[in-house]
Formats: structure tokens, C-alpha cells, sequence
């Protein structure tokens, strides 16, 4: 029976690379399926990891009609056993909603990864759509890990370092980029150091000045 499975995480977590083992392991058992995504940092219509792994995806725009598209293609006489959505917290509920439906009316698996909660600690909608819908919902086990070694999860968004709690929810930026010639970056914060607003940057300036007051 076919199942709309959501894989969740921080960032740093591996979602990426499991999609692409998951897609790789279908199709070693004959299975046809396609790879979707959004605003990967690879660029347009692309999945990458960041152990280096990069494959060709469709690009979801705000215009995608999954129902349309999957039936458009079944139609035509082509197989789609399964779906793999990438970045699909910045899904819209409504196409969060036509995955659900194909997996009910047309019985094809559906496997979402994202996160859930953007910089400011709020859910996405797709993603709060995707819980809510979502027949299992998994939590990536490894654990992406914050500058102090603490297990991470918070995300968190930098200009030039120093962490920000206010602008457009979707800024596409360069995740480990934490220099301050970085502009817009993310990193994985543990709560503490997030309620703090304490970077990796930050961390390093503070522990200077105290050298040098010390």
C-alpha cells in the first residue's frame, strides 16, 4: 500500500543523501519513479549533498500541479511508481495536499524531505501541511551538531556571521559559509545558542575580546 512518507530534520542532517539513496535504491529494483526540488543550492532543477552527490530533478514552481503533472505522464504510457520531493518545505499546502492525493487515488509512494521550522523557529507550510498529512513521519538519525559540539536543532540565518530573526522566510544562501565574507549563510544552532543569538562567528569574536581583555 502506498504511503506519503515525510523525512525531517535540521539542516546538516542528511536529507539530501538519503533522497538520493532512496531514489537509488528503487530504481535497482526496477521501480520508475522522479526526483523533485526546490531551490536546492546546487542551482534550478537539481539535487545535490553536500558529500558531493548531484543528480538532474524537476523544478517545483509555485505553478506545479502534481495531480496534473503525474497524470499527464500516465497518460502518456510512462511509469511513475514513486516520487521523491527534495526541499519540500517550501512546497505550498496545496501541493502538499495533490502528493497526498496521488498517493491515495493513484497509489504511488511519496517521499518528502525538508525541515520543518525556518530561521525564526516557525514551521514552513508545507511542512506543517506534510505533518498533518503525512501517513510516517521520520527524524533523520544523524545528528547534525552546533559550533559548541551540542546536538543542533535550530536553524539559523547570518548576515556577515551575525545571526538575524527577521526577513523573508525563503532566502537562499550558503549553508557552512560562516566568514564574514559570507553574506546571507545558515548554520545549525543547539536552543541555547540560538535564544542567545550566538554564532560560530560570534563565539570566536567574543573568546578574542576576552583574550585580549584577559
Amino acid at each position: 500500500m502506498a504511503e506519503l512518507v515525510f523525512f525531517s530534520g535540521t539542516m546538516d542532517s542528511g536529507k539530501s543523501t538519503l533522497a538520493l539513496q532512496t531514489d537509488h535504491n528503487y530504481r535497482a529494483r526496477g521501480r520508475e519513479g522522479l526526483i523533485f526540488s526546490r531551490g536546492d543550492r546546487a542551482g534550478e532543477a537539481r539535487v545535490s549533498s553536500r558529500l558531493g552527490l548531484e543528480v538532474a530533478a524537476e523544478e517545483v514552481t509555485d505553478g506545479t500541479d502534481f495531480w496534473a503533472e503525474i497524470g499527464t505522464r500516465r497518460a502518456a504510457g510512462q511509469a511513475v511508481d514513486y516520487l521523491v520531493c527534495d526541499e519540500a518545505q517550501f512546497y505550498s499546502p496545496a501541493q502538499v495536499e495533490q502528493l497526498a492525493r496521488l498517493v491515495d487515488e493513484m497509489e504511488i509512494d511519496i517521499f518528502a524531505f525538508g525541515i520543518t521550522t525556518d530561521f525564526r523557529t516557525r514551521l514552513f507550510p508545507g511542512s506543517a501541511r506534510l505533518i498533518e498529512l503525512a501517513d510516517r513521519i521520520e527524524v533523520l538519525q544523524v545528528q547534525s551538531l552546533c559550533w559548541c559540539g551540542a546536538r543542533a536543532t535550530h536553524n539559523a540565518r547570518t548576515v556577515d556571521g551575525v545571526m538575524v530573526t527577521e526577513g523573508e522566510q525563503v532566502v537562499i544562501g550558503d549553508v557552512g559559509a560562516l566568514e564574514p565574507a559570507a553574506e546571507v549563510a545558515y548554520e545549525v544552532l543547539c536552543r541555547r545558542h540560538h535564544v542567545r543569538r550566538m554564532t560560530a562567528l560570534t563565539a570566536r569574536r567574543r573568546s578574542a575580546q576576552d583574550s585580549l581583555w584577559g
